[in-house]
């Protein structure tokens, strides 16, 4: 039975690997190779210099990381007073609140994008990059709120209200005792609000307005025409950076337990 057991655990995870890494690397490898076709032509730099040279696509970078970053950034500042008012809530009240912040997460993001244009296109007349950040900021908060909100929960409330008695200000208090508390969560919040903007595509598309790009809707746009081999290169310099910050948080997790445990 407990070689059952093992056989099965090792099964799931070679299936994971050949379903989720194997396509990654395969794109990776496509990213150096010198043909335009599947068959290999021998290793090159090539499309990674064409890459950085691409007008179309530069542009689309640039509005990606403008807009990942402008939204997670708004969306953990808006994101975390949200959490102080909601802890100094009734139960009731924060029951009702933290149902409300479900349901854009638990929603089909074509759905919401739908709603998110209309009501744009009712409220402002056009789309373009500010309808596209609003979005973007509207769908980020919820995940804001889960990382942070624990956090505040578990913080020794008796600090702050020590450094109100030494003298300190509310908003004081506010930044030297409370947000150093809980700053792993809103740094946790901030990167999940980074990386689901960064990837996201529905919501995107229907807010963007005409001659506005991120990254995922260009490609998208790419595809139909045919697979350009600079889009191996982008991808694989996305996945890349992803792992990176993936990778640089776990560590900075595993430094804070062993800080903790010394």
């Amino acid at each position: 039975m407990v070689k059952f057991k093992h056989f099965l655990e090792k099964f799931y995870v070679a299936i994971i690997f050949v379903l989720l890494y194997l396509p990654i690397a395969v794109l990776t490898v496509m990213s150096f190779n010198n043909s335009r076709y599947m068959k290999w032509g021998g290793f090159t730099f090539r499309w990674y210099e064409d890459l950085f040279t691409s007008g179309p696509i530069m542009e689309a970078l640039r509005n990606t990381l403008l807009l990942a970053l402008l939204s997670a950034l708004i969306a953990t500042a808006v994101g975390t007073l949200a959490c102080v008012g909601i802890l100094y809530m009734r139960k009731r009240s924060q029951s009702a609140i933290m149902s409300v912040n479900s349901i854009p997460l638990l929603n089909a993001d074509i759905v919401t994008g739908i709603a998110l244009m209309l009501l744009f296109v009712r409220m402002f007349g056009s789309l373009n990059f500010t309808t596209m950040l609003i979005a973007h900021i509207s769908f980020n908060i919820p995940y804001v709120v889960l990382n942070v909100l624990p956090k505040l929960r578990q913080r020794d409330k008796n600090t702050y209200e020590a450094a109100v008695d030494l003298g300190a200000t509310p908003v004081q208090a506010f930044f030297k005792v409370i947000v150093p508390d809980i700053f792993p969560g809103i740094l946790s919040g901030f990167l999940m609000a980074f990386t689901m903007s960064l990837d996201d595509f529905s919501i995107t598309f229907f807010t963007k307005g005409a001659g506005v790009n991120t990254l995922s809707t260009m490609l998208y746009t790419e595809l139909r025409k045919g697979v350009r081999p600079e889009l191996y290169a982008l991808s694989t310099i996305l996945f890349a950076f992803l792992l990176l910050l993936v990778m640089n948080r776990r560590s900075d997790r595993i430094a804070g337990n062993h800080a903790g445990i010394h």
